[in-house]
C-alpha cells in the first residue's frame, strides 16, 4: 500500500471518528454484596455453593474423599515453608491423578461468581487447573459486588500471580451445546465461610 492510500484511509477515519462519550457511573457497585446473591450466581454457572460456620465441615469431606481412596490436596491451610517449595516444584506429571483440590478464595464476585485465588495461596499454578474437582473456601466478608470493586481489592504487588475462578471448565460450539469438564475440571464447589453471629 503507497503512502498516500494509507494516509487517505486514516483521514477518513479521523473525519468519521465519533465524539468521545463519557459512560455513566454505574450505581451497581453500590449495592451490598450478599451471600444469598453469590450462592446464586454460583449455581447458574454449574457451581454448587454451600454456606457454613467454620471448616469442620470441610475437613470432614476431606476425611471422607480419602477414605474412598480419592487423591485430595489441600492448601486451605497455611503450609510450613519445606512444604510449600516442595508443592511448588511440582509438575503437571506428578499431579495428573489429583482428583480434588480444596484451595483458599481471597474474593468473590455476585456479578458473575468469579473467585479471586492469588498464587500465595496455592504455591503452584497448575493445582486449579489440572484436578478433576475444585472446591473453594471463602470467607462472606470477602464478597464483593462486581469486578470494580474486585480489581481495587487486589493487591497484584503482593499477591503476583493470580485467577480468577468462575465455575468448572466448559465450552460450548457453534451449535451451543455446552460441555463441563471439556478442558480442565469437572466440577466447582464453593464453601462459603460465614461465622453465626
Amino acid at each position: 500500500m503507497s503512502t498516500s492510500n494509507k494516509e487517505s484511509i486514516l483521514n477518513r477515519i479521523r473525519q468519521n471518528k465519533p465524539n468521545p462519550v463519557i459512560l455513566k457511573e454505574s450505581n451497581f457497585g453500590n449495592l451490598p454484596a450478599t451471600v444469598l446473591q453469590l450462592i446464586v450466581t454460583l449455581k447458574a454457572i454449574k457451581t454448587e455453593a454451600v454456606l457454613i460456620p467454620d471448616l469442620n465441615a470441610v475437613q470432614e469431606e476431606i476425611q471422607q474423599l480419602q477414605q474412598e481412596g480419592k487423591v485430595v490436596l489441600s492448601v486451605i491451610d497455611n503450609l510450613i515453608e519445606a512444604e510449600q517449595e516442595q508443592l511448588s516444584k511440582k509438575s503437571a506429571a506428578d499431579l495428573a491423578n489429583l482428583d480434588y483440590a480444596f484451595i483458599k478464595g481471597q474474593y468473590a464476585v455476585t456479578e458473575n461468581g468469579a473467585i479471586w485465588v492469588s498464587d500465595k495461596n496455592i504455591y503452584n499454578r497448575l493445582i486449579p487447573f489440572i484436578c478433576k474437582h475444585v472446591v473453594i473456601v471463602i470467607d462472606a466478608a470477602h464478597i464483593l459486588t462486581d469486578m470494580h470493586q474486585a480489581y481495587a481489592a487486589i493487591n497484584i504487588r503482593e499477591d503476583g500471580y493470580g485467577v480468577f475462578i468462575a465455575g468448572p471448565s466448559k465450552t460450548a460450539d457453534i451449535e451451543q451445546s455446552l460441555v463441563i469438564g471439556a478442558h480442565g475440571p469437572l466440577s466447582l464447589k464453593v464453601y462459603i465461610i460465614q461465622k453465626e453471629s
